[in-house]
């Protein structure tokens, strides 16, 4: 057994953290009691069938709804993970240190500097690695129930980060990010502050982009005034854009028609409308989706750390 024992500057992190340690447990506890005993509450209430053959929560069942209602912050409080990981990394696991200079403490012990920075982002990525996974399984438990209703669809922010891998791709990239900050400013509010900045505006940047990842496929049909607009293949799908296809196959506003004859699709003989169009994805491409970006996430995790060992290096050779 002691050879599996925490020795070093890893046994002193944990020690250190130990506070930390235990509440990062206590939620991922609290939230599995919230999540679970909703579900149960849910259960107590039997679900109606409907004219179709379909079966859906009886409009009595409160537990149903205080659950989907739930799942929407739990997405919310996912995207701040990576932020609060970042921030405490740059703040009190790096920053605080040369900022109060006990780093020096450590580096007396017969410890180089890049095994002391080493062993603080090993423990910390490991233990927000089983958070993180922790969290991901309670999120899918209440998920599962609540899938497909308003802002809990499998693309809308939160659920899309709940329900792959891409939130443990974020969470390491914070890691790094939130060492190389706190290496870099090593004051331990400014570093917070900042490591924070940078992981919103890189969640929010990547949000934007990510859907750009996979090439759309695209639907066309005709135009007329008894014509519905377009619709993709049944199953789940996002809707990316859609408008009408003009004379020589240029796109057009989906207003274009709308506007001379107040209707989507019966378009004026003069406009040379030819179709319409619409892009989408369907749900086969999230998996595929949340690969590339957790690349993406994984790339800028290995420039960070490579980055913050070498500008370590060079202040303490």
């Amino acid at each position: 057994m002691s050879t599996l024992a925490l020795k070093g500057p890893a046994w002193v992190t944990v020690r250190q953290y130990r506070r930390t340690l235990w509440t990062t447990g206590a939620l991922v506890l609290l939230s599995l009691a919230v999540i679970g005993g909703l579900r149960l509450w849910d259960g107590r209430t039997p679900d109606v069938r409907l004219p179709d053959g379909t079966w859906a929560p009886a409009d009595e069942s409160r537990g149903y709804e205080t659950l989907r209602i739930a799942m929407e912050y739990a997405g919310t409080g996912l995207l701040l993970l990576p932020l609060l990981a970042g921030a405490f990394v740059a703040g009190p696991l790096i920053a605080r240190e040369f900022e109060s200079g006990t780093y020096r403490l450590a580096l007396t012990q017969s410890v180089r500097p890049a095994a002391w920075l080493r062993a603080k982002l090993l423990t910390t990525a490991t233990v927000a690695l089983a958070a993180t996974l922790a969290l991901l399984a309670v999120y899918r438990l209440g998920w599962g129930r609540v899938s497909g209703t308003y802002q809990l669809a499998w693309s809308d922010r939160g659920s899309y980060e709940g329900t792959g891998i891409v939130l443990v791709g974020y969470v390491l990239a914070a890691v790094a990010v939130g060492a190389l900050v706190g290496l870099l400013i090593r004051r331990t509010l400014p570093a917070m502050a900042l490591t924070a900045a940078v992981l919103a505006l890189l969640t929010v940047v990547l949000g934007e982009l990510r859907w750009s990842l996979m090439p759309v496929l695209t639907v066309t049909g005709p135009v007329g005034k008894d014509t519905a607009p377009l619709v993709p293949p049944a199953g789940d799908w996002l809707m990316m854009d859609s408008g009408m296809i003009g004379p020589h196959g240029d796109r057009l506003p989906e207003w274009t028609c709308f506007e001379h004859t107040r209707n989507l699709t019966d378009c004026p003989p003069d406009l040379g409308i030819t179709g319409q169009y619409l892009d989408y994805h369907p749900r086969s491409h999230f998996w595929p989706t949340q690969l590339a970006e957790t690349g993406i996430l994984l790339a800028l995790t290995a420039l960070a750390l490579l980055a913050a060992f070498r500008l370590l290096r060079t202040r303490h050779p």
